[in-house]
């Protein structure tokens, strides 16, 4: 199982890349949404960008990350991004209703 490091955020130009692990579970969701709300506080990010080139699964608590950070930064007229999504993910994103609100970008 691989972990979420701190070298998987990254914050460029306005933007927070988050490159989301293999599996997103309970068990990484806290640490996840930790890390990304600290970058939003701390820095000058307008934007966030998950990155789910390696991901192969996520649960419902993949859903609440991506939702709550939505709600954060859209309240000061920010943007949430999904990347590199295979099709699984892709189609957990129209299930829930997530790319309504996520732009993703192919």
């Amino acid at each position: 199982m691989d972990q979420v490091m701190a070298e998987d955020f990254q914050v460029i130009d306005n933007y927070l890349m988050i490159r989301l692990p293999e599996e997103i579970d309970h068990h990484r969701a806290g640490y996840i949404s930790e890390n990304a709300d600290r970058y939003l506080m701390r820095e000058e990010v307008q934007n966030v960008v998950f990155d789910f080139e390696n991901t192969r699964f996520m649960d419902s608590s993949g859903i609440g990350i991506i939702m709550g950070r939505y709600r954060k930064i859209s309240c000061f007229g920010g943007k949430v991004y999904a990347i590199n999504m295979d099709s699984q993910i892709q189609r957990i994103l129209q299930v829930s209703g997530l790319n309504k609100v996520v732009e993703v970008v192919v």
